[in-house]
């Protein structure tokens, strides 16, 4: 009738307004993890710019001038800014300032160096965070791990590729048996795995330090410092570009550990129990899941995973023997590694290539422009704060809160069918 007055439709309770194509893809991308993970890493690289900038003495002696002549401050500031991150680009992709193309690369073969251990490592962690559990026992298992194949490498007599491939699984046998224990105190008795984990590192600790020097099960014969004999030629990784590169075989087995971890978790029965009961171990176990033995073999795989990162620095790093000069920190690197990386294998591959390139080419910042090494474990440290904080990320830049349009969808739900 023309008398009544044309009223909007109302939709019904299970329709929800249609959104653009574009605009959805825009919100899937500016609410996800991955831009996240980005923006972390650029605030904190902005602090540390700031932070270089601080120490350099150029910028300290324009600064006592600033209001006579500013623009000597900003020029200063930029030098020692551009300086610092052009020799970290050189120390860690490439140096084109070489004298040739294999020298020229050779920043890039140690970012990878650097790396291996920590992909290998952080797999580990991740895979205990797609479980539920917090994974910090990686030095422990680091240490079992390098102590096995360290006395499969310098005890025993094989042929190449036996003897390797013999090291390789005895190391990550132990530091799946290290990491074990924390699974099934967990299963068990209901054991926090931090609590038993730290534990175990320092047990780890002290019990190479007794089989380095004590009893000498892995002390070199005939020597009174605590170090192994070299590994024998048969059990050492070979390196992958020739010998003028330090870069080993390890990379290829923290790949191929990257391989299999996304097949375990997306692809696999087993994997979809580990995602399960880490999203709600309550829920899983009414669906008929065992959890006990689920954080059990979570831990397993994920200590035999972290126990490449040791496989790799006794049969490739330093196969001349080792002592002290194992780097179980990498054990608490690789949880920042996990972090970055949101448990993902691929975002972990790319986080500890990230990692390591920051620590190949810190060395080089230090050597020429004077940067203290120590601001590139500040900014490491601050993308794990960044990374801990998503609300803070997203109100410095704006980005929308996925939750709070979740809920405004379920209250204009509500309003709707009601």
């Amino acid at each position: 009738m023309s008398g009544t007055l044309a009223t909007k439709p109302s939709l019904a309770p299970d329709e929800t307004p249609e959104v653009s194509k574009w605009r959805e893809a825009f919100t899937k991308i500016t609410t996800g993890n991955a831009i996240i993970s980005l923006l972390a890493v650029f605030v904190a690289i902005v602090v540390g710019s700031i932070m270089i900038a601080f120490t350099d003495t150029d910028v300290q002696e324009s600064a006592g001038y600033f209001f006579s002549r500013p623009g000597d401050t900003f020029a200063a500031i930029w030098q020692s800014v551009s300086g610092a991150y052009v020799a970290l680009f050189k120390g860690a992709i490439y140096n084109f300032d070489a004298d040739s193309f294999v020298k020229g690369i050779r920043p890039l073969t140690e970012t990878l160096k650097f790396a291996t251990p920590l992909i290998a490592a952080g797999l580990g962690v991740g895979l205990a965070f797609r479980a539920g559990m917090f994974n910090i026992g990686g030095q422990g298992q680091i240490l079992m791990a390098a102590a096995a194949a360290g006395w499969v490498g310098t005890t025993m007599t094989m042929p190449w590729p036996l003897h390797m491939i013999v090291g390789i699984i005895a190391g990550m046998a132990a530091a799946a048996v290290w990491a074990g224990i924390a699974g099934f105190l967990k299963a068990r008795t209901g054991a926090h795995e931090v609590i038993v984990t730290i534990m175990l590192n320092h047990i780890a600790a002290y019990l190479l330090a007794w089989m380095l020097a004590t009893q000498g099960v892995l002390q070199a014969p005939g020597s009174k410092n605590p170090k192994t004999a070299p590994m024998a030629e048969s059990a050492v990784l070979p390196p992958l570009l020739g010998p003028q590169f330090k870069l080993h075989m390890g990379l290829l087995l923290a790949l191929i550990a990257v391989a299999f971890t996304w097949w375990l978790l997306e692809r696999s029965s087993l994997g979809f129990r580990f995602r399960a009961v880490g999203l709600n171990p309550n829920a899983a176990k009414v669906a008929g899941i065992n959890v006990g033995q689920t954080y059990f073999f979570a831990m397993l795989i994920a200590g035999a995973l972290v126990g490449i990162a040791g496989v790799s620095q006794v049969q490739g790093t330093v196969p001349s023997g080792f002592g002290g000069d194992i780097d179980a920190g990498i054990g608490f690197d690789a949880i920042t590694v996990a972090l970055l990386g949101r448990s993902s294998p691929l975002g972990i591959l790319a986080a500890g290539v990230l990692f390591g390139a920051f620590k190949a080419g810190g060395f080089a910042m230090q050597a020429s422009q004077g940067v203290p090494v120590e601001i590139v474990l500040v900014v490491q440290s601050l993308i794990v704060l960044f990374i801990a904080a998503p609300p803070l990320v997203r109100a410095m830049f704006g980005l929308p809160d996925p939750e709070r349009k979740a809920r405004k969808l379920r209250r204009q739900k509500k309003e709707v069918s009601a």
